[in-house]
């Protein structure tokens, strides 16, 4: 599924052409940005024509694409580690900071 604007590749989709994900600007979108927002905030690179064709892909196949990041968050929280497990050292040393701060403040 691609259109003139949006390309999937990889397992992704993406603004074609580019390495901007279709995530990210469907991220900003959501958040509320209008699109001139998202171009010159965010992603100065994309034409406007290119954020405004990849919201109306978003919104042709909403159902498959809110089914695609909803699938990617799941994996994402799936593959986090906790710092106290992924590196114990740090944590321990984290911890001792955050409670020697702790005692300084009033």
């Amino acid at each position: 599924m691609s259109g003139e604007y949006i390309e999937e590749r990889n397992g992704g989709y993406y603004a074609a052409g580019t390495r901007i994900s279709l995530d990210s600007v469907v991220c900003a979108f959501e958040r509320g940005n209008s699109l001139e927002a998202i171009q010159e905030e965010e992603f100065p690179r994309l034409r406007l024509p290119q954020i405004y064709g990849a919201i109306a892909f978003y919104s042709d196949h909403r159902e498959t694409i809110r089914g695609y990041l909803e699938a990617k968050e799941q994996a994402l929280d799936e593959s986090f580690i906790p710092l106290s497990q992924a590196n114990p050292g740090l944590w321990a040393r984290l911890e001792r900071a955050r409670h020697a701060t702790s005692k300084l403040e009033p």
